[in-house]
């Protein structure tokens, strides 16, 4: 197939390209490197330097190459930072969009998988989340996860055009966080990288269900040809709490527990969080094969390497 991915310059779209040019596809990256880096892009891509809310430039784009699927992994992606520029956040993740949503059904593109969040479930005790639950954001950044959703589901509707979306959990690995976009695996493995101490903002009770960013690539593998009008969670459906995690990343970097350190809370943060994976592993006959202690280790050694 003649696949194109937004953002796959990036931390996990340069997975998602590795997986696809190993299957034989035809793959073109579009990415304006805000987050990426030319680094990650295999060589047997072919590359576009453009931001992807230049709708003209898409148009032309797509109209070129007749792109038969699209993975759409550009976007905002720090919670943190949809609070302070909500106005940035929408741009970013909605009106980008809508410019690959238009190029997509202007060209006869078939289909789009695309890159949702844990965060449109918000703080919830209905524990582990499942697709059927009602969304309740509490980030901006949850929110225009949320809409896009609904924004494919309309399009479908509409123009005909076929969607699936991967509601990932916590991702981590490899290439994350190069140039911004990361979470708290990223931050304790670089600050272990430049021998600093780990900072658990909240008293680290707080959970997260980590996923591997191989195992996410797998998944938007399986979702090629499978999944068609389906919203699926991508997770370990394995819960662990802040400390846990900081305890186990101290250890693999040869420290103790005495350079964990604690700050406040930050606005926006969902306490709790736990996706079912079940429904993805029936539909799309996926499931996750790197456990969290085997992938801090791979982790760890990418970002020890590269300090």
């Amino acid at each position: 197939m003649n696949i194109l991915i937004t953002g796959g310059a990036g931390f996990i779209g340069s997975h998602i390209a590795e997986l696809l040019l190993a299957g034989g596809h035809s793959v073109t990256i579009v990415d304006n490197l805000s987050t990426g880096t030319t680094e990650f892009i295999p060589k047997a891509a072919q590359f576009i330097n453009k931001d992807i809310r230049a709708r003209e430039d898409m148009l032309a784009l797509f109209k070129d190459n007749h792109f038969d699927v699209v993975y759409h992994e550009a976007a905002q992606t720090m919670v943190p930072a949809s609070i302070t520029a909500p106005a940035f956040d929408a741009d970013e993740n909605i009106m980008g969009l809508l410019s690959i949503l238009e190029a997509a059904r202007m060209s006869g593109t078939k289909k789009i998988i695309f890159s949702s969040s844990a965060a449109v479930y918000g703080d919830t005790s209905d524990l582990p989340c499942q697709e059927t639950s009602l969304p309740d954001p509490g980030s901006f950044y949850g929110l225009t996860k949320w809409m896009t959703e609904r924004y494919l589901a309309l399009y479908h509707q509409f123009y005909g055009l076929h969607y699936t979306v991967l509601r990932y959990s916590n991702v981590y690995g490899p290439r994350q966080g190069a140039h911004g976009e990361g979470g708290v695996i990223y931050l304790f493995a670089r600050a272990l990288a430049q021998n600093e101490g780990l900072t658990i903002f909240g008293d680290g009770t707080q959970t997260r269900d980590f996923i591997s960013v191989h195992d996410i690539a797998s998944a938007n593998l399986a979702a090629l040809e499978k999944g068609d009008e389906s919203i699926l969670n991508i997770s370990s459906g394995c819960e662990t709490t802040l400390n846990e995690l900081a305890e186990k990343m101290a250890i693999l970097g040869g420290k103790d527990r005495s350079i964990i350190t604690h700050g406040d809370p930050r606005p926006g943060d969902i306490y709790r969080s736990v996706l079912s994976n079940k429904k993805a592993e029936d539909i799309l006959d996926w499931s996750p094969s790197m456990n969290l202690d085997d992938g801090l280790k791979d982790t760890l050694a990418f970002f020890m390497n590269h300090a």
